[in-house]
């Protein structure tokens, strides 16, 4: 499994697109099925049992399934907090299956600089996204460290949790492991 991190204009949908065509891998972008359901209004994303966790709960749940049966999978989400990334390298290794964590960061200016060219492109193909978005977003974001992108020792489940499979199902709540 490909872990796809980044933040919006980072360039992880090309990205994706490239390691699903390399590795014959199923991509599931959460933004493209976020859109085709919900339209492209953002929605809770910062709620757990918001709409985007509802979302990525179901492909998670899809994803863990293709790894079962062999297939290599592309989850292209962003990914913003290292827990979402540990809890998902648990669980593809729970699977059966490798997980790579691919990082792209990328500067602020080109960022934006993407972002207002994707809206003034494709408009309903993306999200609406301010600079005062991207400001928050940026000090939110928790960028992968060397042992994550090395595929190094999963850690602890924060305190409170007994384990990965029960942050996981609690994070995204539809996630059926």
């Amino acid at each position: 499994m490909f872990l796809v991190v980044g933040l919006p204009g980072a360039g992880k949908t090309t990205r994706a697109e490239e390691l699903a065509a390399a590795a014959h891998a199923l991509r599931l972008t959460a933004d493209e099925w976020h859109i085709s359901l919900f339209g492209n209004v953002i929605g809770d994303f910062q709620r757990p049992g918001g709409e985007r966790w509802v979302l990525e709960g179901r492909l998670i749940s899809v994803a863990l399934q293709a790894l079962r049966r062999g297939m290599s999978v592309v989850l292209d989400f962003g990914l913003w907090g290292r827990d979402e990334r540990s809890a998902l390298r648990w669980l593809a290794r729970s699977a059966g299956a490798s997980c790579q964590v691919v990082y792209l960061p990328v500067d602020k200016d080109l960022q934006i600089a993407r972002i207002v060219h994707r809206q003034a492109t494709a408009p309903d193909e993306t999200f609406p996204m301010s600079a005062a978005d991207v400001d928050r977003w940026r000090e939110q974001f928790q960028a992968p460290d060397a042992a994550e992108l090395d595929g190094g020792e999963i850690p602890a489940p924060p305190p409170g949790w007994q384990s990965w499979p029960e942050w996981a199902e609690d994070h995204w709540p539809t996630c059926t492991l």
